[in-house]
């Protein structure tokens, strides 16, 4: 795979981390910094499924270094609808853009468009597979709550289907930090996914859980994700395991006075409100992060001088 495509967050290691995060952090000191630095340039943004925060700050970002996007808009209204081919689509929007955001329903479909392509691609969510410039905003976030060393991380809710949940713990594995999978039993990680986690961080310190319960009281951070209802046949099965992964005030009475609460967003009802004016919370400084962790993923793609590698390649 060449490295100048983002398709998972198993590209990298510590260091490329690393070089990612500081360079965020130094944008999101003084953005004027990388005002103005890809003047001229366009990036694609192609999103065959709907979204808010990854599309907007990604755009946004662009924007803030200098450049501007070209935008395939709703897939109802483009060349798919006509049968148009994955492939076909991003090696026509190459011609018109410098680099490419792809996010499509299909697991692996990232993987194939950077087959085709000569321009830097950002995988921004391929069905249940990966999501790896959300993993740098996640782990921006909790290095800025928590650190990344010594770290104990509940991640909690759709484990199953959750891109976010999949990259996030392919990361953490660069870490010293210890991992606890909370889910029932239908929703949890899949097999392989745990075998990899196992195989790429030796003694991983990786638990699964039915309950929050036991667990809460040793965790720094507590990441939730919501539980897609439409996965369930039995709406009643649901409302079971739904109202036992909901976070609120009385949830964290057991919790450190340090805990950080995350979410990749949108919520549904997995955290309530009350917890929003808490200290706990993080989840809109998360989503806030999106900006400069993208315009510093964008700044070290689009430089020759750079690149996200940099000097932290292993």
């Amino acid at each position: 795979m060449r490295h100048d495509h983002l398709i998972t967050s198993k590209q990298l290691s510590r260091g490329n981390i690393e070089n990612i995060l500081d360079h965020a952090a130094e944008i999101d000191d003084d953005p004027s910094t990388v005002a103005d630095r890809h003047a001229e340039t366009l990036l694609g943004l192609l999103f065959f499924e709907p979204s808010t925060r990854t599309k907007m700050s990604f755009e946004t970002a662009m924007k803030r270094l200098g450049g501007d996007v070209v935008d395939m808009g709703p897939v109802d209204s483009s060349s798919v609808k006509k049968g148009e081919t994955l492939a076909d689509t991003v090696r026509v929007i190459e011609g018109y853009a410098d680099a490419l955001v792809v996010r499509h329903p299909k697991q692996g479909a990232a993987t194939m468009a950077s087959e085709f392509v000569d321009v830097p691609l950002l995988n921004a969510g391929d069905g249940a597979g990966h999501h790896p410039t959300q993993t740098m905003l996640d782990l921006y976030t909790i290095r800025e709550n928590a650190g990344l060393d010594d770290l104990t991380i509940g991640i909690m809710g759709d484990l199953k289907y959750g891109r976010t949940v999949h990259s996030l713990a392919y990361a953490l594995t660069n870490f010293d930090t210890r991992q606890h999978f909370i889910s029932p039993e239908s929703l949890q990680l899949p097999r392989e996914v745990v075998y990899d986690l196992h195989q790429q961080q030796e003694g991983a310190g990786i638990r699964e859980h039915d309950s929050l319960e036991e667990i809460l009281p040793s965790l720094d951070v507590l990441y939730v994700t919501r539980i897609q209802r439409e996965r369930f046949p039995d709406e009643n099965e649901y409302q079971k395991i739904a109202g036992e992964y909901q976070i609120d005030a009385d949830t964290l009475e057991a919790a450190s006075d340090d805990l950080t609460v995350m979410h990749p967003l949108p919520r549904v009802d997995e955290i309530a409100p009350e917890i929003d004016e808490t200290d706990h919370a993080a989840y809109f400084e998360q989503a806030h992060n999106g900006v400069p962790v993208r315009m510093a993923l964008l700044d070290l793609l689009l430089s020759d001088d750079k690149g996200i590698w940099g000097d932290g390649d292993e």
